[in-house]
């Protein structure tokens, strides 16, 4: 069902101080003009809204969230102001002695003194089932009866990691109430989203989101375009049941089929992301079995072979790499594979670590970099420790840019706030909290950041979808420390309002 028409009157487009009035029908950019001169009489009866010189972009799009998590973490135990082992265990502590689990979520061990041990959690969770979950959501350290709930078997530290913790948190999602339940608190996070200029996510929940997001959608949870992710236990299915990226999985074509995911590697804070050189500052009992430069989850032979496969059925690729040899790795086995159909995507989540080498290699291969520039501001420190005297290749917005590649933004939800404004913020200016900007070198423009904070070319045209945000400043103008607070006052979402404050 269309939506009815909708005249904004006294718009500006960032940059400009003329005046002009959108309409939008059936769910379109219909007109774009200057003010008073577009005439909607022959349209159906026409809402018209006054926008009073707000600035109007192409709606805002998270390129890469884990939703549920981010939709639930609001619901669990906060861990990240904890500095310490100590910390955590203080907070564990003053937790009401009930009797359903606890799960905590948001720590982070790299820069710790002394390295987390299940003894030390068993101590203060006695047989209540604690499970506390890093930051990076790459690892999670489990009470023994956590582990005996779960089933599974952590290292001596009580910490699970990668590919182990991954199949464990299926379980653990599967141990709680279940979809339903958590229906108010994804609908609440995709409002709080709309709330800031979003119209549409990638997500990478390790769930099926292929059958989990119509259903979501039929319960409210409709503020959001969604592009579902699937990991390769489910390739097999997809391509059975005759699925590409870009069907549409419901009737009003909200949720889209997106990309195989693929996870290369680790990650920093975990120290598994995987580096052509050895991670430096490692605190005794960290690097255990995982040795000091981390480790591939996928050698490139089987990297090359899930990429083909994909692509050869109509699929784009999402592979995770973060550390450089990673990263590596992912564009060797996109060299190796087939060429892309046009209409598919190939990315490289994450990119964090790149070596000078491969820069030039993602726009020879068409290959896009997803980035979270937030991660940068959240990782500065721990990159100085682990990766000294290479950090001037980390977050490489710039350097890839200038090399020719194509990038788009996101937040890894939750592992930064699903908030484009604090990722368009933190890749034009390199800090927070008032810092001096960590390799400046590496900022972009706050053009290219919107460019790659959206769905489309960066600005709105006649003939669009009518997912559109309006903000108060001119994010072209107004002071980039701002840019993280933009004020956000409509979002449409296909000519629909999912966030207003007239």
């Amino acid at each position: 069902m269309s939506e009815p028409p909708l005249l904004l009157r006294r718009v500006r487009r960032p940059g400009s101080d003329d005046l002009l009035d959108v309409l939008i029908t059936d769910g379109r950019v219909a007109r774009i003009a200057p003010t008073g001169t577009v005439d909607p009489s022959s349209s159906s009866p026409v809402e018209p809204i006054d926008a009073d010189g707000a600035v109007l972009l192409p709606g805002l799009w998270d390129h890469h969230v884990h939703f549920r998590q981010w939709a639930l973490r609001r619901e669990r135990l906060d861990l990240s102001q904890a500095t310490d082992a100590r910390a955590v265990l203080d907070l564990v502590r003053a937790q009401p002695r009930l009797d359903e689990p606890l799960v905590g979520y948001g720590f982070r061990d790299a820069t710790w003194p002394e390295p987390p041990t299940q003894e030390a959690l068993d101590a203060v969770a006695g047989d209540r089932p604690v499970v506390l979950i890093a930051w990076d959501l790459h690892c999670a350290w489990l009470s023994t009866a956590a582990a005996r709930w779960l089933g599974v078997h952590p290292d001596p530290d009580g910490v699970v990691r990668e590919a182990e913790w991954f199949t464990t948190s299926r379980r653990l999602d599967e141990a709680g109430q279940g979809e339903q339940s958590d229906v108010g608190a994804l609908r609440r996070a995709a409002d709080a989203a709309a709330a800031r200029g979003v119209v549409g996510i990638m997500d990478v929940e390790m769930a099926d989101n292929i059958a989990t997001w119509p259903e979501r959608i039929d319960h409210g949870v409709d503020a959001l375009r969604v592009r579902a992710g699937f990991y390769p236990d489910r390739l097999d299915a997809v391509i059975d049941a005759g699925l590409r990226s870009g069907d549409a999985l419901n009737a009003a074509g909200l949720a889209t089929v997106g990309p195989l995911k693929v996870i290369a590697d680790g990650s920093l804070n975990t120290r598994t992301a995987c580096c052509r050189d050895p991670y430096s500052g490692l605190v005794a009992g960290h690097d255990g079995e995982h040795g000091d430069v981390g480790h591939l989850e996928y050698d490139v032979d089987t990297l090359t072979d899930l990429v083909t496969r994909a692509r050869d059925a109509g699929l784009s690729t999402a592979v995770h790499a973060i550390g450089d040899a990673a990263v590596t790795a992912a564009l060797d086995a996109y060299a190796a594979s087939a060429a892309p159909a046009p209409a598919l995507t190939s990315t490289i989540e994450h990119a964090q670590l790149v070596h000078p080498d491969d820069l030039p290699r993602f726009a020879a291969l068409g290959i896009t970099a997803s980035m979270q520039p937030e991660h940068a501001m959240d990782d500065r420190d721990i990159a100085e420790e682990y990766w000294p005297g290479r950090t001037q290749w980390a977050f490489p917005a710039r350097s890839l840019l200038d090399a020719g590649a194509s990038i788009t933004l996101g937040s890894d939800a939750p592992v930064a706030p699903l908030d484009p404004w604090a990722a368009i913020g933190a890749a034009v200016t390199r800090t927070r909290d008032g810092r001096e900007p960590w390799h400046p070198e590496q900022r972009i423009t706050l053009a290219e950041a919107l460019t790659a904070s959206t769905a489309t070319r960066g600005t709105v045209h006649e003939g669009d979808v009518a997912d559109l945000v309006l903000v108060a400043q001119d994010p072209l103008r107004c002071d980039p420390s701002a840019l993280r607070t933009m004020e956000v006052l409509g979002t449409l979402l296909g000519g629909r309002w999912t966030h207003r404050t007239w």
